[in-house]
């Protein structure tokens, strides 16, 4: 096993958890495990990046929404586009939190209207769009970039897995094309081990070229039991270690590992006001889970000494 954690990490319980596992899974003895089995399932929202006070593809959205209201005054009158013309935060943060807590009813109506918001348009230009977003757009409570939004021990603790022969995966329930243009520039984690919900997709043949566009449809949602579907389909091994925040990373967090081989769950809590955010509303049972599971629980405030990454550009 290469050098441990350092840095952004503190010492203590947490820290050790972590570094224990991982020498114990790459050391020759009863819990090593191969490398090619060493398989890592990150969730993003609130566990690679700030998610408060709404995710941040929820920002790039409601900023398509606000642009479809402005062209159609009907729609302002209308959820979820009402919201993105008022700015009303309260009503898109909120859609989530109901989702972590069973009721789908406003998350419906964004679904929708994502749907509506960016039929037709090919998958190269939302690539563009989500690019010039990240390099325009700002966090609208914190003062610094959505570029510089991402936690840095998560970063570091991606480094460390991989030095170890760990391969890492992002298991989102945000949008994978809305994360793959910048998960390389801001974790390291290439398009290809990026996994997350996504729209239908269908293919158009031209005289010069071909290209794919996006239809007005969700192929699928990658959040709650549909984690561990979407997981084992795309790598077709069980992870070992699982690190998320919400109710929703719940399934994918019980599915890594086995009785007969070891593993690790992770979950980050949010309890630093003064550097980020203090909330537990979404994630109640999973912590509750957790306390009962003996999984380990990362306090952002007590366990990290620096929490954003620099600006990247």
């Amino acid at each position: 096993m290469g050098a441990g954690l350092s840095g952004s990490w503190a010492d203590g319980a947490t820290r050790s958890a972590i570094e224990d596992f991982v020498g114990r899974v790459t050391a020759r003895g009863p819990d090593f495990v191969d490398s090619a089995d060493r398989v890592a399932v990150f969730d993003n929202d609130g566990t690679l990046w700030c998610e408060k006070p709404m995710p941040i593809q929820l920002d790039f959205t409601i900023r398509r929404f606000a642009e479809m209201a402005a062209d159609n005054p009907d729609l302002q009158q209308t959820q979820p586009w009402k919201a993105a013309h008022e700015r009303d935060l309260h009503w898109l943060g909120a859609a989530m939190v109901k989702h972590y807590h069973g009721d789908d009813g406003d998350l419906k109506l964004l679904m929708g209207a994502v749907t509506e918001a960016f039929d037709s348009v090919t998958v190269e230009n939302y690539d563009a769009r989500v690019r010039a977003f990240f390099d325009d757009a700002d966090h609208p409570t914190l003062g610094r970039p959505y570029s510089g939004c991402g936690y840095v021990p998560m970063v570091e603790l991606l480094r460390y897995l991989e030095a170890n022969d760990f391969t890492v995966y992002i298991a989102s329930g945000g949008d994978r094309d809305f994360m793959r243009p910048v998960a390389g520039r801001l974790y390291g984690v290439p398009p290809e081990r990026v996994i997350g919900s996504a729209l239908g997709l269908s293919y158009r043949e031209g005289a010069d070229a071909s290209d794919l566009l996006y239809k007005a449809a969700m192929d699928f949602f990658d959040d709650g039991p549909e984690k561990p579907v979407r997981i084992w389909s795309r790598i077709g091994r069980r992870p070992i270690l699982s690190v998320g925040n919400s109710n929703g990373d719940l399934p994918m967090l019980s599915f890594s590992g086995q009785p007969d081989r070891p593993s690790l769950r992770v979950l980050i809590l949010h309890d630093d006001a003064e550097r980020e955010f203090d909330y537990v509303a979404g994630s109640e049972q999973a912590l509750e889970h957790a306390r009962e599971k003996g999984w380990t629980v990362v306090s952002m405030k007590n366990d990290w000494t620096s929490v954003f990454s620099p600006a990247v550009t």
